[in-house]
């Protein structure tokens, strides 16, 4: 039997009981549209996650207040006082480090005569913009000069630009920033979001103006540059804080330290943590689903030998080989599940983009992505699943007797 003739067999065999074939397929077509709604899901929350530490380079990392077992980086919006200057000194002295940048948070309004933005006002040492590859989108950003005479210079995020000033020109103009008037000097460029947060809802003043206003002895975190190693970087200052705070912690229990250090180096580790789990937890899903599937179809495709019993017969009394039969309903067990497949992959990615439209309301870094191998990958599984499924009862009708297949009735 020519292939031609074994699709336009199983073709005609399909349409035959359209209902049936419909309800045969439900299981692919609900394990493949399955994986390939979570494989989507997937590769756009790891497009999101990797947004959110873009910014910062391999050799970037924040140190934050407080233990992992007190809530973490949480602590630094309760006052925690565990990171002072005199630490920060010290850091400074490291030879694995390049360059040190406290941030002092200030509260209160930033205002512009009627207009009014609730945006984050940090007060921080220029090092931080370079730390954080930030650039100035109109103006300049803050030097070492302003920092060193305490200047009443501001640098808006462009979101607060926005809110404040809407499209005139903010450079020189004036805005209240707690009780105190700063000119503004520049505007930072977008940045998005980092790590969950709206980097561009920010006003940036010098760190002196922030310490004199607030009285802090303490920085509510600080962003480093390691010069070379990140490791021997990261071990040198855990070894520092840690000799300081009076910490022994000889098994490097991170619980056990009242800072936290993180890094887009460790970001990316448990980006990779995560994606190896999410394609596992997929496989588990495709494997059951399609197992469920492949079973429905063995169940249909025996039912199917028996109904067709004289058709069998009657084909291997006009010289129809056992081979012949095998490959007749193996065809349409494998026609099944491939086009189970199919519409299961056209309905994930359906899903998968209606989710992406309602996710980027809340969530603007958030895109339509594919993971293309997944696709194949399932509907490579499906048409396996109609081969390893369908072979039982492709056997069976080949080996159907003719005489006494021309007899049932």
């Amino acid at each position: 039997m020519h292939f031609s003739d074994l699709l336009s067999t199983a073709s005609k065999s399909l349409q035959r009981n359209i209902a049936k074939s419909t309800l045969t397929m439900l299981g692919i077509v609900i394990g493949v549209g399955s994986v390939v709604l979570m494989s989507s899901v997937g590769a756009s929350m790891e497009k999101v996650i990797l947004s959110q530490i873009s910014s910062l380079g391999s050799r970037s990392m924040v140190i934050f207040p407080g233990s992992e077992q007190e809530g973490g980086a949480s602590q630094v919006f309760a006052g925690h006082d565990s990171l002072t200057f005199d630490d920060i000194e010290r850091l400074e002295q490291l030879t694995t480090i390049e360059s040190v940048a406290p941030i002092v948070f200030m509260s209160g309004p930033v205002k512009r005569g009627r207009e009014e933005s609730s945006a984050q006002i940090l007060g921080a040492h220029p090092n931080f913009f370079s730390n954080q590859n930030m650039e100035a989108a109109e103006g300049r950003l803050l030097d070492i000069y302003d920092n060193d005479r305490a200047a009443r210079f501001a640098v808006l995020g462009p979101d607060v630009k926005e809110e404040l000033f809407g499209e005139s020109d903010p450079l020189g103009k004036e805005i209240t920033v707690g009780d105190s008037s700063f000119t503004v000097v520049g505007v930072a460029q977008a940045l998005g979001s980092q790590f969950f947060q709206n980097a561009d809802d920010r006003v940036y003043v010098p760190l002196s103006v922030a310490r004199q206003a607030t009285g802090q002895k303490y920085a509510n975190y600080i962003t480093m540059l390691a010069t070379a190693s990140f490791d021997v970087a990261f071990a040198d200052v855990q070894g520092l804080l840690r000799d300081r705070h009076k910490i022994e912690n000889p098994e490097d229990d991170p619980e056990k330290d009242d800072f936290i250090v993180h890094s887009s180096e460790q970001a990316n580790a448990i980006l990779s943590s995560v994606s190896l789990g999410l394609t596992m937890f997929i496989t588990t899903v495709a494997a059951i689903s399609l197992l469920v599937g492949g079973i429905g179809i063995m169940n249909i495709m025996l039912v199917t030998v028996t109904e067709r019993t004289r058709e069998i017969g009657l084909r291997k009394a006009i010289g129809a080989r056992p081979r012949d039969i095998l490959l007749q309903f193996l065809a349409e067990s494998v026609a099944l599940t491939l086009l189970g497949g199919i519409i299961g992959l056209v309905f994930g990615l359906v899903f998968a983009y209606l989710i992406a439209i309602i996710a980027q309301s809340f969530l603007s870094t958030y895109v339509f992505a594919v993971s293309v191998p997944s696709m194949v990958a399932s509907v490579v599984m499906a048409a396996l699943t109609g081969i390893v499924f369908g072979i039982s009862p492709a056997r069976k009708a080949s080996l159907l007797d003719p005489v006494e297949s021309l007899r049932y009735e």
